[in-house]
């Protein structure tokens, strides 16, 4: 008599189910979205299809993978790691632990950093500068977007350079943008020559008091170098307000993206080094004074 146990067979919802009641039971809040974006992954389809084929059986093939992906979710690694993208604007990126994931609120600054760069530069090209860029979302989007306007994206970890400029080869604009490591600023107040128009960037603002109180997700995960913005997460925007009467010519338009609550004390910032015609501010899904533009 063979009494060897057959491989256990699961349905893609069965599998689905299994997967998240084990997230859940790790801790993960959005168990049932990350099991499905894992399956999806896993299965190399689309949502659509994923639903199509409910009852299909989950491939023999596919399940020490299924396993494998639960298991690296289970210990707190955010789901963008664990597929190594994530979608921003319409594109999909590539990330890793060496740059922020792209959070959807950023998607508004590219929108509002588009059409006002349009109403100001309606036959120009405008030069860009994104400092801070992580995983590139910004310098790639608005290159992609506008294919004439001339970008410049910097980063003081040279990891998540070479993150960006992989996320801008993959979306065709990599001849596109230039790539310059430095610390906020400093780069182009040292070259007297820089011209910027366009100055957005989305730094660290999260007081490093608050770092230790994080989701576990960014908290372990994430690089600090891209959220710990100094004591009361301001840091980053006080050197930059302080460098641009340094830079060739202050930008006709400066869109930063700022914590909760820090919008007021930002655009004070701006308004001590400049005189705008207008600072006005986006707001979030949330309803949360997300943006800060200041504009000349």
């Amino acid at each position: 008599m063979n009494l060897e146990r057959k491989p256990e067979t699961l349905t893609l919802g069965e599998a689905w189910r299994r997967g998240s009641e084990q997230l859940r039971q790790a801790g993960v809040e959005e168990a049932n979205a990350d099991a499905e974006l894992l399956l999806l992954y896993l299965l190399g389809v689309g949502k659509a299809e994923l639903l199509r084929d409910w009852r299909e059986i989950l491939p023999a093939g596919k399940m020490e993978d299924w396993e494998a992906l639960l298991k690296r979710r289970a210990t707190g690694l955010p789901v963008q790691y664990v597929i190594g993208e994530q979608h921003f604007y319409g594109r999909v990126f590539a990330v890793s632990e060496d740059v922020l994931i792209p959070r959807p609120e950023t998607e508004l600054l590219a929108e509002a950093v588009l059409r006002i760069g349009d109403e100001l530069w309606p036959d120009e090209a405008p030069r860009v500068l994104d400092v801070g860029t992580g995983s590139g979302i910004l310098a790639v989007t608005l290159a992609a977007e506008r294919p004439f306007w001339r970008v410049t994206a910097s980063d003081l970890s040279p990891d998540a350079l070479r993150m960006a400029e992989r996320n801008a080869g993959r979306h065709g604009v990599v001849d596109r943008i230039s790539f310059v490591q430095g610390d906020l600023l400093t780069p182009f107040v040292e070259n007297g020559e820089a011209c910027i128009d366009i100055l957005v960037s989305n730094p660290p603002y999260i007081p490093s008091a608050d770092i230790p109180g994080l989701q576990r997700e960014v908290r372990d995960h994430e690089p600090h170098l891209a959220l710990d913005g100094g004591e009361d997460g301001l840091n980053p925007y006080r050197i930059m307000a302080s460098q641009l009467s340094r830079l060739a010519r202050l930008p006709r338009l400066v869109a930063w993206e700022v914590g909760a609550g820090q919008a007021e004390d930002v655009a004070d910032l701006l308004r001590t080094a400049a005189d705008w015609r207008e600072i006005r501010f986006v707001k979030d899904y949330a309803g949360i004074d997300r943006h800060v533009l200041a504009m000349k």
